[in-house]
C-alpha cells in the first residue's frame, strides 16, 4: 500500500456555503469581469460581478416567491451555457439544492432523476426538454413547478420577488452550513443505475479555495476561458464556480461546430477538455495538412515537437533539434496554436488518459495539458498536475487537502476535503464505497510515484481475464487505437474468451477526408467504408500499433468494424464521452459472438512474440 497527501493550505471554514465565494468575489472586486455573453454578431458582451450579483440576487428572490424553501431540490436541464452559473447561485443563494440532468437525458431518465432526488420543481431550457418532462409529468406528481427557459420564465422569476427583503434573504442565504448539501449528481450510468452523489457545501468551498492556491497561474484576474464540455458534469461545474471565487472570465460555446470560430473570436487563455478533444483537433489538423499535400511535413513536425519536449525534461536540448523546432513553429505550430484562440498556454484535462504523445505535443505548442484525476464523488478533481509540478504521463499530485493511496489491489483510494457525503438513499452503495478507516474507492487501478504522482491504468470492474488467465487492461489498447484519426470508439473484449478482440466504429466526421486524402474518389456510406480494403487496413495499422506496447497473450487478435457509430443518443457513451461499456457488450452481443466462431485468428496479430 502506497499513500501520499497534500496538506490544505486554507484553513477550513465550516461555518460558510458556496453562496459565500460570489459575496467575497464582490466585497473584492465588483467591477470586475466574470462572464462574457455571446452576441449575434460573434461579438461577445462582458457582464461583471456587480452584474451577476445583482442577477442571482433576483432569481433568488424570485425562487423563494415561487415557493421554493431550504433545502429544496430543482431539477436543471439545460446545455451548456451562462444560466448554469446563475441557477447554481441562485438556488444556492435561495439555500435550495440543484438537481443536473443531461440534457440528452431520455424521459424516463428525466423521472428516474426527479423522482430520486425528491426534486419539487425544474428548470429546462428548450421546448424538446420540455416535451421529454411532459411525457413523464403524471408520474413525478411532486414536481410542482416547471419553468421554461425559452418561454422567459426565468426573466419572470427574477421579477417576480419584489416583496421579498434583502434581509430575508440573506437570512436565507447564509442558512446552510458547510456541511449541508449543495447539489445532488446523478453518476452518467456507465457502471450501472445511475446514483445520486451527495456533494456538501464545504466539499466546494474548500477544494476551490486551495485549488485555486495551487493553480493561481492558471485560473484568476486576467485568466479566460470557453467552456464547450457539458455543465452537467461536475468537472466543468467545478471550473464554473470556482472561476467565480477566482475572478476568472468565463465563456460559453454548446455549439461544438462552431468552437474553432468562438475560440478565435473569445481568445482564451486556458481550455477544459476531455483528451478525445485533443485527439480529434490533432487529427483534423494532420488531416487538413495532408489534404493540402503537406501531410509529411506535418508529420516531421510532429515528431520534431514531441522530440523537443522529451529534451526539455533531460535539461538540454541539441543546437540541431532548437534550429529544426524554430523552423517548424513558424510553419505549424503558431497557425495551430492561433486556430486555438492565439492566447491559449494551460488546458486541464480528465475523464480519461492523454497519452504522453499528445501532451508532449501540445506542450511543444507552448500549451500545457495539466492531466488531472478525479471523479464526481470527489467534486471533480482530487489529483491535478501544476504549472510547477508537472510530468505528462500522470495524472499529477493530490490536491491541497487531499490523499490518495492505493491498497494491494492497485485500487486507487481517496481521502480530504474534495469526498462526497454518500448516495442518495442509498446506504448499502454508500457504505461498499467506502473503506473501513473512511477512504473512498473509486474501482480505478493505479500507480503513485515516489513523487506522489499518480498514474491510473485501468478501471478494476473492467479488467479482462481471458480464458488462459491473462489480465488485460482495455483501456491500455483502446486509447491508443482510438487516437487514429479514422477511429471513432473501440471497446476490447475477451473475459473469459481465448483471445482478445475489439468492435470499432469509424469516425463518420473525419471519414470523408480521410478517404480523399489516401486515393480513394468515390463517395462510400459508412457501411461500404466498414468492408473498404484501405479502411480496414488503416484500422488495422492502429491495432497493430496498439499491440506492439503489449505481450500476444493480451494483444487484439481480431476485430470488427461495426456500420454505427457509440453516441449519447444511442445509449453508448456518457455526456463526458466515455463508453458505456456493459450496454455496448450486451447490444452487440451477436457481432461478439462471430468474433469468436471457428474463423481463423488472421487480424490485429501482435508485433511482440
Amino acid at each position: 500500500m502506497k499513500e501520499f497527501k497534500t496538506p490544505a493550505v486554507v484553513p477550513a471554514d465550516p461555518g460558510v456555503n458556496a453562496s459565500q465565494l460570489l459575496v467575497d468575489r464582490v466585497a473584492k472586486d465588483p467591477d470586475g469581469v466574470l462572464f462574457a455573453l455571446p452576441e449575434a454578431d460573434g461579438g461577445w458582451r462582458d457582464l461583471t460581478t456587480r452584474e451577476f450579483h445583482a442577477e442571482v440576487v433576483a432569481l433568488a428572490k424570485g425562487l423563494m416567491e415561487a415557493g421554493i424553501e431550504a433545502g429544496d431540490k430543482v431539477g436543471f436541464m439545460c446545455k451548456t451555457r451562462y444560466e448554469w452559473t446563475l441557477v447554481d447561485f441562485g438556488l444556492w443563494f435561495a439555500g435550495a439544492v440543484m438537481v443536473p440532468i443531461y440534457e440528452t437525458s431520455s424521459p424516463s431518465q428525466v423521472q428516474y432523476t426527479l423522482e430520486d432526488s425528491g426534486a419539487v420543481a425544474l428548470i429546462v431550457e428548450t421546448a424538446d426538454h420540455f416535451r421529454r418532462f411532459d411525457e413523464i409529468a403524471g408520474d413525478v406528481p411532486h414536481v410542482s413547478n416547471v419553468w421554461q427557459m425559452h418561454l422567459g420564465h426565468l426573466d419572470k422569476l427574477a421579477t417576480s420577488g419584489s416583496s421579498i427583503s434583502d434581509k430575508d434573504l440573506e437570512k436565507r442565504r447564509s442558512s446552510a452550513r458547510g456541511s449541508d448539501l449543495a447539489t445532488l449528481i446523478y453518476t452518467s450510468g456507465s457502471t450501472g443505475q445511475p446514483k445520486g452523489c451527495m456533494l456538501t457545501h464545504s466539499n466546494f468551498v474548500e477544494l476551490i479555495r486551495n485549488s485555486a492556491v495551487a493553480m493561481k497561474e492558471v485560473v484568476g484576474p486576467g485568466s479566460t476561458s470557453l467552456l464547450f464540455i457539458t455543465t452537467a458534469h461536475i468537472f466543468a461545474r467545478f471550473i464554473s464556480v470556482m472561476a467565480i471565487h477566482t475572478g476568472t472570465r468565463i465563456g460559453h460555446q454548446a455549439d461544438t461546430s462552431q468552437l474553432l470560430p468562438s475560440l478565435g473570436s473569445f481568445q482564451p487563455t486556458f481550455l477544459l477538455a476531455v483528451p478525445r478533444v485533443f485527439e480529434k483537433v490533432y487529427n483534423s489538423a494532420e488531416q487538413k495538412a495532408e489534404a493540402g499535400g503537406k501531410g509529411k511535413i506535418f508529420r516531421l513536425a510532429a515528431d520534431t515537437a514531441i522530440e523537443y519536449s522529451q529534451a526539455l525534461d533531460t535539461g538540454v536540448v541539441p543546437l540541431a533539434l532548437k534550429l529544426r523546432f524554430r523552423a517548424f513553429d513558424a510553419l505549424v505550430y503558431s497557425k495551430l496554436k492561433k486556430a486555438m484562440g492565439g492566447n491559449v498556454a494551460y488546458a486541464v484535462s480528465g475523464s480519461a488518459p492523454l497519452s504522453t504523445r499528445l501532451g508532449h505535443f501540445y506542450r511543444t505548442l507552448g500549451i500545457k495539458i495539466l492531466e488531472g484525476y478525479g471523479l464526481t464523488e470527489t467534486t471533480a478533481p482530487a489529483t491535478e498536475n501544476l504549472v510547477t509540478k508537472f510530468k505528462i504521463g500522470t495524472c499529477g499530485p493530490p490536491l491541497p487537502g487531499v490523499a490518495i493511496r492505493t491498497d494491494d489491489d492497485g485500487e486507487v483510494q481517496v481521502k480530504g476535503i474534495n469526498v462526497f457525503d454518500g448516495y442518495w438513499n442509498n446506504k448499502k452503495a454508500t457504505e461498499a464505497a467506502f473503506t473501513k478507516d473512511g477512504w473512498f474507492r473509486t474501482g480505478d487501478i493505479g500507480s503513485i510515484d515516489d513523487d506522489g504522482y499518480l498514474t491510473i491504468t485501468g478501471r478494476k470492474k473492467e479488467i479482462i481475464v481471458t480464458a488462459g488467465g491473462k489480465n488485460v487492461a482495455p483501456n491500455y489498447l483502446e486509447d491508443p487505437i482510438r487516437a487514429n484519426p479514422l477511429v471513432g470508439q473501440v471497446v476490447v473484449v475477451g473475459d473469459n474468451k481465448p483471445f482478445v478482440a475489439a468492435l470499432v466504429t469509424l469516425d463518420s466526421e473525419m471519414l470523408s477526408t480521410w478517404l480523399a486524402n489516401n486515393g480513394v474518389k468515390e463517395q462510400l456510406t459508412l457501411e461500404q467504408a466498414c468492408e473498404h480494403q484501405d479502411v480496414r487496413a488503416e484500422v488495422q495499422r492502429a491495432i497493430d500499433g496498439a499491440n506492439s506496447r503489449v505481450s500476444r497473450a493480451e494483444s487484439v487478435r481480431k476485430f470488427v468494424i461495426l456500420p454505427t457509430e457509440f453516441t449519447e443518443g444511442s445509449g453508448h457513451l456518457t455526456p463526458k464521452m466515455s463508453i458505456k461499456r456493459a450496454e455496448i457488450l450486451r447490444d452487440f452481443d451477436v457481432e461478439i459472438a462471430k468474433l469468436y466462431s471457428d474463423a481463423p485468428e488472421t487480424q490485429g496479430i501482435s508485433l511482440n512474440s
